[in-house]
């Protein structure tokens, strides 16, 4: 999807039209023009695939400085941003360091931490951002690789899998496997940082990995919450452990998998029920959206959880929206969507 071209407004127009465009789809940034006098030339494009945000620039020069002003006015879900410089030499400092990247490079940048990066002349730049959530690396431990990823060993497999996924990149948001792709994706840039923040004398980057193995385990399992095949081999499978490891890590969250899963699709059937875009969906329809095989295993546990039926929850709610009706425990009623 086109998200900017300079070309259809007019010189005088232009900066702050490059500043709303990319500070609306990324984060507060100071953007500084290499020529702004002489009229800047810039072309947005984007694309989304699976959980991951696909981007691909191309400008006249420029620089991003984001300070610690700007990362405390960072989004809810804050991301990171994996990058190719696909048109000229890039200037970036980060972590304290100062360094160039160049068409061999991939260079890495997490939204909590202050950076510039830009380039001189013409040059352009494709760009992953991964929400923070679904990669489960700590800040400093993003920041400590993002300066010596070429040190690890995945490097190479990581840049050509980033080079195969900018050939095409509308064809792969339309394809059926672009969520899985998205996943392998993910992994693929995790397995990267955690390879290059590696120390043989400091075992605390495993350590913070496995501390954050529950966080990606359930965003996960939210992103493929209406998927009915979702299952706890096929969640195990994702993170690379086994169905007894899964169920100890999720033990000592205190989170039961199986009822959270219900929990989790039972309030997005109520979301559906209760929405006036989709009063005229059927029951058994709400129950596929939200990943129920069943109408009537939806139905008995609807009833179970809310004391009525999917369909007697929808009259209720028809007839007083603003009533909370006497038989719902507290708090389990969504908004209207």
């Amino acid at each position: 999807m086109l998200l900017l071209d300079l070309d259809a407004f007019a010189p005088k127009d232009r900066v702050d039209a490059f500043h709303h465009a990319l500070n609306d789809t990324s984060v507060p940034n100071d953007v500084v023009h290499e020529s702004p006098e002489t009229g800047i030339r810039a072309r947005f494009e984007t694309w989304r695939v699976g959980s991951l945000d696909l981007f691909d620039v191309r400008s006249t020069g420029f620089e991003v400085r984001r300070t610690a002003r700007h990362v405390h006015r960072h989004r809810e879900r804050p991301v990171v941003s994996v990058s190719l410089q696909t048109m000229g030499v890039h200037r970036a400092e980060n972590a304290g360091e100062r360094y160039v990247l160049g068409p061999d490079d991939i260079g890495i940048f997490h939204e909590l931490t202050p950076r510039r990066y830009g380039w001189s002349g013409e040059a352009a730049s494709w760009a992953v951002t991964i929400d923070m959530e679904d990669l489960g690396v700590p800040v400093d431990t993003v920041a400590r690789a993002s300066v010596r990823l070429r040190s690890s060993p995945v490097h190479g497999l990581v840049l050509a899998h980033l080079r195969a996924l900018r050939r095409d990149p509308g064809g792969l948001e339309k394809d059926p496997g672009a969520a899985a792709l998205g996943t392998a994706t993910t992994d693929l840039v995790r397995a990267l940082l955690t390879s290059a923040a590696h120390d043989a004398e400091d075992r605390r980057v495993l350590a913070v990995m496995n501390d954050s193995l529950t966080h990606r385990i359930m965003a996960y399992a939210r992103r493929h919450l209406t998927d009915p095949e979702l299952s706890p081999d096929r969640i195990a499978h994702a993170h690379a452990i086994s169905r007894r490891q899964l169920y100890a890590v999720l033990g000592r969250a205190g989170i039961r998998l199986e009822q959270w899963v219900i929990s989790e699709r039972l309030e997005a059937a109520c979301r559906l029920l209760t929405s006036p875009r989709h009063a005229g969906l059927p029951v058994s329809a709400v129950a596929a959206r939200c990943g129920f095989t069943s109408p009537s295993h939806f139905t008995r546990r609807f009833r179970a959880a809310y004391g009525v039926t999917p369909r007697e929850w929808r009259r209720h709610r028809i007839q007083d929206s603003s009533r909370t009706p006497p038989d719902a425990p507290p708090g389990t009623i969504p908004p209207t969507v």
